[in-house]
């Protein structure tokens, strides 16, 4: 019963307002309230703070400075080998597996399609037809910077508005269609294997999606579809390497990956409900 009350209010809650709340407030410095709103936090959800650059948390002067806040170097190894594709996030595996029929699982019960997540972007759709996906959530616990899993150089980025319902595992069960109607940035990217793309899905008070390349993506919510397209070489062109950062959520949220048919497997250790640390194997290249 609590469980149904809780997805119900996720369709009654103005999400949309709720959402600029919490990003206002979570920009503002409030000196020692701002303190104690981070012990707090890092306190409930069982932070590790040993692993951050500044673990102490009275350096944070914002909500979102301890939110997004870098590790230490070191705290996490990406995996070497030549054809080893690191996991992008910190967080788990909410699902993973082929594309069939066009369709991802979202949870048991629900899936959505492809066609949909990616904004009916019919030749991006193509490049992944019959291929493997995995969705990564990232608990508010976790690291929220976002890696990338090869060398990629950058093609197209696509702000998609929608919806801001809540990612958590008890919504994805509910909730239809919840990663292809919620918001969310796309980019694509030209890999050793061929195309790639990784998705930063928008959540319930994900106060902002960001990039390394173009800054803050969102805000504003203007409700309009926005594309962008890069050269290969030159100025304006993005070449990253395996295990730089490429994005971060201010608040929340999940990650979706999408690969070509018989370009990877996917590591034997990762099933429904893995904990991933980024840097560790995510897939082999075939």
């Amino acid at each position: 019963m609590l469980d149904r009350i809780k997805v119900q209010l996720q369709y009654l809650l103005p999400k949309q307002g709720l959402t600029q709340l919490a990003g206002w407030a979570a920009s503002k410095q409030a000196g020692w309230f701002t303190h104690l709103v981070v012990k707090g936090f890092a306190k409930y959800y069982r932070v590790n703070m040993q692993e951050a650059e500044q673990p102490n948390l009275e350096t944070y002067a914002t909500f979102n400075d301890f939110f997004v806040r870098p590790l230490r170097e070191g705290a996490r190894p990406v995996v070497d080998g030549e054809h080893q594709i690191a996991l992008p996030a910190d967080g788990a595996i909410s699902q993973l597996g082929q594309i069939t029929e066009g369709k991802l699982l979202q949870a048991k019960g629900h899936d959505f399609t492809l066609e949909a997540l990616l904004a009916c972007n019919m030749p991006m759709v193509e490049k992944f037809h019959n291929g493997l996906f995995a969705t990564t959530y990232l608990s508010p616990r976790d690291y929220h910077r976002v890696h990338m899993p090869c060398d990629g150089v950058l093609r197209e980025m696509l702000y998609v508005p929608g919806d801001l319902f809540s990612v958590n595992p008890l919504t994805a069960e509910n909730v239809p269609n919840l990663f292809a109607r919620n918001e969310r940035v796309i980019c694509l990217f030209d890999s050793a294997f061929g195309p790639m793309v990784q998705i930063l899905v928008g959540a319930t008070i994900v106060g902002s999606i960001e990039t390394v390349w173009a800054g803050t993506i969102t805000p504003p919510r203007s409700g309009v579809l926005q594309r962008w397209t890069y050269p290969t070489e030159g100025e304006g062109a993005v070449h990253l390497k395996k295990g730089e950062e490429m994005g971060r959520f201010k608040l929340g949220s999940t990650v979706i990956n999408l690969f070509p048919e018989n370009s990877i497997t996917f590591s034997p250790a990762l099933q429904c409900k893995t904990p991933t640390r980024m840097g560790e194997l995510f897939a082999e290249i075939r």
